[in-house]
């Protein structure tokens, strides 16, 4: 990032951040939080991704992510948390999958919903977005939504970021029980509204199915590209590793 745009006009964004970093803004971490200073970020939602071989076999990861977009200072947040973080956007849904709850897991009933969203550029960005909400589950099943018949509309939600305690309790026959803990951590996208009219699906008005198609052969070009880069820079670490040193070390 840097203290202009590609324009030449001053990134404000570069100026607030640069302003946390060399302490002209208070942070937590240095000055406590009642009087550290308040930032708002309006960023897009966009995928980290790159290919894996970690399963023993070669796989695309790509995990959600806020990026981008603009920092401002701001005097007030609002106290209630699920109105913080939030996101929007248009989505072309092409699958339902309805997933029962778990008592002995501790996991609520929900659906899962896939589809894609846009970016700036217009590409496609595949996701999975969570429903909790029993009447929300109900309608989207409702829509008889599938390959053959995407549904395109606008959703919104919460970004959900927590941190989840389990404790396994072992009773004692004497004393006190033994109780272990562990954390783990919890990222998720919630949707909790959809537009009441949902747009009309391979129409001029909105997206038609032939150019929806075309961002599909943009994404498959794009994913061979990353995946070419990333070859490319294996390749070269392999190389260099393997590359005799022109020194000589006889302990």
């Amino acid at each position: 990032m840097t203290a202009t745009t590609s324009s030449g006009n001053t990134n404000a964004t570069f100026n607030v951040l640069n302003s946390i970093i060399n302490g002209t803004y208070k942070t937590i971490m240095a000055d406590g939080k009642d009087v550290a200073n308040k930032i708002s970020i309006r960023s897009a939602l966009g995928l980290n991704e790159f290919f894996s071989s970690r399963s023993g076999k070669e796989e695309l990861v790509s995990t959600m992510r806020n990026e981008g977009g603009f920092v401002n200072i701001v005097d007030t947040l609002d106290e209630d948390e699920k109105k913080r973080n939030t996101f929007r956007c248009d989505m072309i849904i092409n699958q339902v999958r309805h997933i029962d709850a778990d008592p002995d897991r501790g996991t609520p009933e929900k659906a899962i919903i896939h589809g894609v969203i846009f970016d700036f550029r217009k590409a496609i960005l595949p996701v999975d977005f969570t429903v909790l909400n029993p009447n929300a589950i109900s309608y989207f099943e409702d829509q008889n939504i599938s390959n053959a018949n995407p549904f395109f509309t606008q959703v919104w939600g919460r970004q959900v970021s927590e941190t989840v305690v389990h404790e396994t309790h072992v009773t004692s026959a004497f004393g006190e029980d033994y109780v272990q803990s562990s954390q783990s951590s919890r990222k998720d996208f919630v949707i909790t509204g959809a537009a009441a009219d949902p747009y009309e699906w391979d129409s001029e008005d909105t997206i038609l199915a032939k150019e929806l198609a075309e961002a599909m052969t943009n994404r498959e070009t794009y994913l061979a590209t990353i995946k070419q880069r990333q070859d490319e820079y294996q390749a070269s670490r392999n190389a260099a590793s393997a590359a005799p040193s022109k020194s000589s070390f006889n302990f």
